[in-house]
């Protein structure tokens, strides 16, 4: 049976796509799945940092797990043709290399690149998060006259299309994107409230699911220096405040929007 991939996509960086890759697939390693992980951000690099640095904590703590992980470099080659030939077939090979696990996750760049469009290609789900604001959303819509009942899909979410076209070629099911509002105010807005309700009209015309996924927390930054994740705190380490606990919750929360393939039983265990 082949993996099960989920890939992270945004043409915006700073959205906390590689903190919820992270979370996801520790949460799904605790689950007791076998995980393979890509970063074809490779420049930035932050989901290969935050292993590393997780795989440094972890000489000191057997019990935190770790993934498969391969990161994917941008080609140098000096023509487009060549360019995209060597970095498929590089992304070819990282997918048989982890062809093993149950699970793939992939976090891309906040750019659109070949490798970026490939890795969508290959996405069961899709998880797009954006910040709460007519900033980020610009990368899912454009808004025409600065009239919010005017919109026509960006860039982004054309080349989604075009990769779900991609995927129906090679005889795969229809993936399944899920936009999520992360790195959410604890503060109610107006243009918070404008946001959701333009979101929440584009979700049947782009055929995505909508949901929430973190709040604005400093534990993240935290977390990020050891390599952590919530899943790593427990219950009755003297370190949990009510901010942690709020935070599981909504990873809880976020965990059963994505309808990972996984068994019930498991799934109320891990988090």
């Amino acid at each position: 049976m082949k993996p099960y991939v989920i890939v992270f996509g945004n043409e915006k960086g700073g959205t906390g796509k590689s903190t919820i890759a992270m979370h996801t697939a520790v949460y799904l390693l605790n689950l007791g799945c076998k995980v393979g992980t890509i970063d074809i951000d490779a420049r930035q690099g932050t989901l290969t940092h935050y292993f590393e640095n997780r795989k440094r904590s972890a000489s000191g703590n057997p019990s935190l797990k770790l993934p498969q992980h391969i990161a994917i470099a941008r080609s140098d080659a000096h023509n487009k043709a060549e360019t995209e030939q060597t970095e498929r077939q590089a992304f070819e090979n990282a997918m048989k290399e982890l062809s093993g696990n149950n699970f793939i996750v992939i976090d891309t760049p906040g750019n659109n690149t070949f490798l970026s469009q490939l890795a969508h290609s290959y996405a069961d789900t899709l998880i797009t998060p954006i910040n709460d604001s007519f900033v980020d959303l610009d990368v899912i819509v454009k808004i025409s006259d600065g009239d919010i009942k005017n919109l026509r899909p960006s860039i982004y979410a054309e080349m989604v299309w075009d990769q779900r076209k991609e995927r129906a070629k090679r005889g795969k099911k229809p993936l399944d994107w899920i936009v999520i509002k992360n790195r959410l105010s604890t503060l109610y807005t107006k243009n918070r409230g404008d946001v959701n309700t333009v979101l929440e009209a584009l979700a049947k015309r782009l055929s995505f699911r909508l949901g929430n996924g973190f709040c604005e927390r400093v534990i993240f930054k935290e977390l990020f220096l050891s390599g952590t994740t919530l899943l790593d705190l427990k219950n009755n380490d003297n370190a949990m405040n009510l901010s942690h606990v709020a935070a599981r919750q909504e990873l809880r929360e976020l965990i059963t929007l994505m309808r990972i393939p996984v068994s019930q039983d498991l799934l109320a265990a891990a988090v």
